[in-house]
């Protein structure tokens, strides 16, 4: 009985330490997996509201999903070069975008070498809601939003504007204020909102529609340049010193805000995409990281589901076109 039993305990315990050999090799191999650093890519140079965003999450991310979360700055094209690069990158969850509106819904509408649709990505959730800001160079003879535009319509050869390129969000919103107010402007885009906030300081462009940074109202402060009117029908906490655009009357009801949310390549796989997801809610609910992205000057979300995510994305591609469509932008 012992010679029959014996090989087979043998056999076992082979099968066994197998098994185990094999389980070890899969868990190295997740393991080396999990050990890849995760780009965070910023569609802006370093120093922009963007950036600020991304350097408030990626150390917590990185803690959530147990790995390192580098941020990256790629400048250009409206913010698109870094969105094109997301997509081009491999579809494991291990290449994030910081996205929009600017990028993955206005730029190819005006931008007839941005092939990109906003169809093309996956939202994993908002990490930031901006509201928007009208400020003007210091030297215009301005106080309020009824006075840009009234001083606007004086000048012949119109008021110069910048925004973070063609297509992006603030050049829609400039060209769609111009359009209803009938006053003339000129467009001056940039790669990023850092040098063209610099420029504002240096009386270099006129004005500029914007998400609100705390940084605005220290130049404010030091006479570098002014805020002139937030795009709601009422004060944001943000800084209450500042007007609304509803308190007047020539931009009554120009309201609107935008947001900054995590993307990633719409072809990531679902259980890539629900883990990311979950890493999110996490970081979200972090109060340093709230403090930090607070301190920006942005507003912090509750941490969304996937479904609602997406919903935002697709509701947002539609009201944006359809703005686009109004103003008559078109590729160029």
């Amino acid at each position: 009985m012992t010679s029959i039993t014996f090989p087979r305990r043998r056999r076992a315990l082979a099968l066994s330490l197998c098994a185990l050999c094999s389980a070890a090799f899969a868990m190295g191999g997740a393991q080396a997996a999990d050990q890849r650093v995760v780009t965070l890519l910023v569609p802006y140079p370093a120093g922009g509201l963007s950036d600020s965003i991304a350097r408030a999450l990626n150390t917590a991310l990185g803690k959530a999903l147990n790995q390192q979360v580098i941020v990256d700055n790629l400048g250009g094209v409206s913010g698109s070069l870094a969105a094109q690069k997301v997509l081009n990158a491999p579809a494991d969850g291990h290449m994030i975008f910081l996205g929009s509106p600017n990028e993955v819904i206005l730029s190819p509408m005006v931008n007839a070498a941005v092939k990109l649709r906003a169809e093309d990505f996956r939202m994993l959730g908002l990490v930031s809601v901006n509201p928007l800001v009208l400020l003007t160079r210091a030297t215009l003879p301005v106080r309020n939003a009824d006075e840009f535009i009234a001083y606007a319509k004086t000048q012949d050869k119109g008021l110069s504007y910048g925004s973070v390129g063609i297509g992006s969000m603030y050049h829609l919103l400039a060209e769609s204020m111009a359009q209803q107010t009938q006053i003339r402007v000129t467009h001056v885009p940039y790669k990023g909102m850092a040098p063209m906030v610099q420029d504002i300081g240096g009386n270099s462009i006129d004005f500029a529609i914007l998400p609100y940074s705390t940084s605005f109202k220290g130049m404010s402060d030091q006479g570098r340049l002014k805020l002139i009117g937030w795009l709601a029908p009422t004060r944001s906490e943000l800084d209450p010193t500042v007007p609304a655009l509803g308190e007047g009357n020539a931009l009554k009801n120009f309201s609107h805000a935008t947001w900054a949310g995590l993307m990633v390549s719409r072809k990531t796989p679902a259980d890539v995409v629900a883990r990311l997801n979950k890493a999110l809610t996490e970081v979200l609910g972090d109060p340093e990281v709230r403090r930090q992205i607070a301190a920006t000057g942005s507003e912090v979300p509750r941490p969304q589901t996937l479904a609602e995510a997406d919903r935002l994305l697709k509701d947002d591609t539609a009201k944006f076109r359809a703005m686009a469509k109004s103003v008559q932008l078109q590729p160029e």
